[in-house]
C-alpha cells in the first residue's frame, strides 16, 4: 500500500503482487478496502492487483465541488502511468463499473479485459440527476452517518446482514469515513454522466459483467442489459447477494472472477 502525487492530488492505493496488472475501481461511498478480499486472492494467485482511493474517498485528496467521471479516470491512468503500467485487466463496481466505462472510452487501447460489477450504462434521467443533487446537498449538510444506516440494508443482503455482519460492519464503516465533500462531488458528477450503452457495442476485448440476485440498486435486469450489448460478454449472478457481491460472498465473486482470467488470451496476461 501507499500514497503518491498525481497531478495535483494524492491518491492512496494497494500494489499488491506481481504478474499481469489487476486494476480494480470501488463504488460510492467506499474505498479501496471493498476490493480487500479480492487484492489478498488475485495477489497471491500471479496477479499485480492495484486498487486505487478515488478523490475524495479513502486516503486520497478531496476536491469539493463536482467530480465528472472523466476526472476519476484520468486520475486512474496518472497512477497507472506513474506505476509503469502500460496495459491491464479493469475492473469495477457501482460508479466504479461507470468510471471503468469511461476509461474504455478514453484510452481503450491499454484495457485487456473489463469487470463490469453491479453497474449500469445508461445516462441520468432528469428525476435521477435531480436526486443525485438533493443527495449531495443532504451529505453536506448532514454528514455521511444518517444516509449510511438508512442505505446499509440495501447495499448488502438479509442473508450478508443475519450471517455476515463482519462483512456489513465493514460496509457501513467504509460509508461513515467517506468525506462528504468528496461524496457530494462524485455525485454531482454521476448527474451529468454520458451515456455508455452504444460505446459496449464496440468493446473489443473480453468482458465479464457480474450482478447480486438481490441488488436493487442495479437490478440483474441491468446487468442483462450490459451482457447483451457487450459482443462475446460474460454473465454471472451472485446468489444471496445484494449491491455488494465481492464483500458479501466474496468465494463466490473470486471463483468467477477467477474463471474470467483464466479464460483471457495470453497477450491479456503479459
Amino acid at each position: 500500500m501507499g500514497s503518491v502525487m498525481c497531478e495535483e492530488i494524492t491518491v492512496g492505493y494497494e500494489d499488491e503482487g506481481s504478474g499481469a496488472p489487476l486494476v480494480l475501481v470501488h463504488g460510492h461511498p467506499f474505498d479501496r478496502s471493498m476490493w480487500r478480499p479480492q487484492t489478498e486472492h488475485f495477489s497471491r494467485a500471479g496477479w499485480r492487483v492495484i486498487a486505487p482511493d478515488l478523490r475524495g474517498y479513502g486516503e486520497s485528496t478531496t476536491v469539493p465541488g463536482k467530480t465528472p467521471l472523466e476526472t476519476f479516470a484520468r486520475d486512474l491512468l496518472a497512477l497507472l502511468d506513474r506505476l509503469g503500467i502500460e496495459h491491464f485487466v479493469l475492473g469495477g463496481l457501482s460508479m466504479g463499473g461507470q468510471i471503468v466505462m469511461e476509461c474504455y472510452r478514453l484510452f481503450p487501447e491499454r484495457i485487456r479485459g473489463l469487470v463490469l460489477a453491479d453497474t449500469f450504462a445508461a445516462a441520468e434521467t432528469d428525476e435521477g440527476r435531480a436526486a443525485r443533487h438533493a443527495m449531495a446537498e443532504r451529505l453536506i449538510r448532514e454528514g455521511m452517518t444518517g444516509y449510511a444506516q438508512e442505505v446499509l440494508a440495501k447495499m448488502v443482503s438479509w442473508h450478508t446482514l443475519t450471517h455476515r455482519p463482519d462483512a456489513a460492519a465493514h460496509v457501513l464503516a467504509m460509508m461513515k469515513a467517506t468525506a462528504p465533500e468528496g461524496a457530494a462531488a462524485a455525485l454531482r458528477g454521476r448527474a451529468e454522466r454520458p451515456d455508455y450503452r452504444e460505446l459496449l457495442t464496440r468493446v473489443s476485448v473480453p468482458a465479464l459483467v457480474v450482478v447480486g440476485a438481490e441488488d436493487t440498486y442495479t437490478p440483474v435486469s441491468d446487468a442483462r442489459d450490459l451482457h447483451a450489448r457487450i459482443p462475446d460478454a460474460t454473465l454471472a449472478v451472485i446468489e444471496q447477494t445484494a449491491h455488494l457481491p465481492n464483500l458479501e460472498q466474496p468465494d463466490a465473486f473470486n471463483a468467477v472472477l477467477v474463471e474470467f482470467l483464466n479464460s483471457l488470451p495470453q497477450s491479456a496476461a503479459e
